[in-house]
């Protein structure tokens, strides 16, 4: 009589083999995160340059995008740009000179966000303003 053996592959999984998840700082999350926003269809080949999941990247675009993911008390030069008043229809339809206490600026955020001030606001206190903005 034969003698049938079941024989079941097993394998064994040492704990290296496992991987590990990846702590990401919040610089390395925002440089990722920039970098797939800089072309079209950046976003699946930079996962895979960084071994992401594409399901990763995209909550981390969500939370940049959101403000909630920034390089926290980094300093620099914010782009300004100044547009020339849009130019009159016609003669009789001018408006009025606005006074210099009408006049408003507006200030993109790192965040996201936009601020407008009237254009009389004491620099002093707009120094205070701006770090309170940009962290919440």
């Amino acid at each position: 009589m034969s003698c049938a053996t079941i024989i079941s592959p097993i394998e064994v999984l040492s704990a290296d083999d496992l991987g590990r998840r990846r702590d990401w700082s919040d610089e390395e999350k925002v440089r990722i995160v920039e970098e797939s926003l800089q072309g079209f269809r950046q976003g699946s080949a930079t996962a895979r340059r960084y071994g992401l999941s594409r399901s990763l990247l995209t909550a981390w675009r969500r939370q940049y995008r959101s403000g909630l993911l920034s390089v926290s008390a980094s300093t620099g030069f914010v782009p300004l740009t100044i547009s020339p008043p849009p130019p009159a229809a016609s003669a009789e339809m001018t408006a009025p000179l606005r006074s210099e206490d009408d006049m408003t600026i507006e200030i993109g955020l790192p965040n996201g966000r936009r601020l407008t001030i009237p254009a009389s606001l004491d620099p002093i206190v707009l120094a205070r303003l701006l770090p309170i903005l940009d962290m919440s």
